[in-house]
């Protein structure tokens, strides 16, 4: 049975048995919300640091031959009423239920048949259906990816087995501030990533791949001399953003016009504090999750693709328990 929710404490007036100067290395935490976008496979698929929503660009799994150009747009809807205190699943009447929302546009450019960049803009906006808290909203993080096929096997009776490596960077364009959990957009933060994946497609129509992507993180700042944490008292405004580990396995069928793919999606930060009882989150806190995605792509036109899908967090640490659903159309031309 859930917690009843009680008033948030202030964190400057809890009692503080050390004091630090200089901040610590802590988890990078997933964003209000979370764009994951999906490259076609000429490019790596880039698994991007954990979050609360997702949303995955569409056009998945297409091959882009050189000299493509593809544009596309998203919209994504999460929600949560239930969420992780550490180990502790509860509620809580200050925020209620917290909905993010979120139209990320897509650009993206097959420059060989190997070689692909990709580019992601998002913007955001939450609220909390209780309680006196304030949603936010804004333009969230300019991310940029390069994805490059390294081999492609030898084809066989069973099917083909290709390998892609990429990198990835991020960077916040508008000035929203990550010390508002979890009614922030983002983590204010900046982030790159390098990762590798693997793709098996079976000469039926069944196809499977998996991925892996480490994230470097840079420190962020707040709009305050100090602060408290994991015990401690932290006499600077820069807070510490440690990195991230992801990983994904997808599988499913393509047939014609038709593609369905489903996730299996983990993300682990390297260590950090849980939240503490009855407090609100901190941007450096510790979270996890485990989260299952689906998808329905389907090709319209010759160059005109739509995406819809849906996406449970199903289990977590300090995280809310989200349920997203997310629709989207991408255009592709060869020049």
């Amino acid at each position: 049975m859930p917690e009843r929710a009680v008033k948030w404490p202030a964190r400057d007036r809890e009692p503080t048995p050390a004091v630090v100067t200089e901040p610590v290395v802590r988890p990078l935490p997933p964003q209000a919300s979370v764009m994951r976008s999906t490259i076609p496979r000429a490019f790596l698929l880039v698994v991007a640091a954990a979050s609360l929503a997702s949303a995955q660009m569409p056009g998945a799994g297409s091959e882009m031959p050189g000299r493509t150009l593809g544009f596309g747009v998203v919209y994504a809807h999460d929600s949560w009423d239930q969420y992780w205190e550490g180990t502790l699943k509860r509620s809580n009447g200050n925020i209620g239920t917290l909905t993010t929302q979120s139209v990320t546009f897509v650009g993206e450019y097959a420059i060989t048949d190997r070689l692909g960049v990709a580019a992601t803009l998002p913007y955001i906006w939450t609220e909390a259906s209780q309680g006196t808290l304030r949603g936010q909203h804004g333009v969230q993080d300019l991310s940029v990816a390069f994805g490059y096929r390294l081999l492609t096997g030898k084809p066989s009776q069973l099917g083909v087995l290709t390998a892609s490596v990429g990198a990835a960077a991020a960077l916040p364009v508008s000035n929203y501030t990550p010390d508002f959990m979890p009614l922030s957009i983002g983590t204010a933060g900046r982030r790159a990533s390098a990762g590798l994946t693997l793709n098996f497609q079976s000469s039926s129509i069944w196809f499977v791949n998996a991925s892996s992507a480490y994230t470097w993180c840079s420190n962020v700042k707040l709009d305050r001399s100090s602060y408290f944490t994991d015990g401690r008292l932290y006499m600077t405004n820069e807070v510490a953003m440690p990195n991230g580990l992801d990983g994904a396995l997808t599988a499913g069928v393509a047939h014609g016009r038709w593609r369905l793919p489903f996730t299996l999606m983990q993300h682990r930060t390297l260590g950090g504090a849980d939240i503490r009882r009855q407090d609100m989150p901190f941007v450096s806190d510790r979270m996890d999750f485990t989260r299952l995605d689906g998808a329905v792509l389907v090709a319209l036109t010759k160059d005109l693709s739509m995406r819809v899908g849906g996406a449970r967090v199903l289990s977590g640490r300090n995280v809310g328990q989200s349920t997203t659903f997310s629709s989207g159309l991408h255009y592709a031309f060869r020049f």
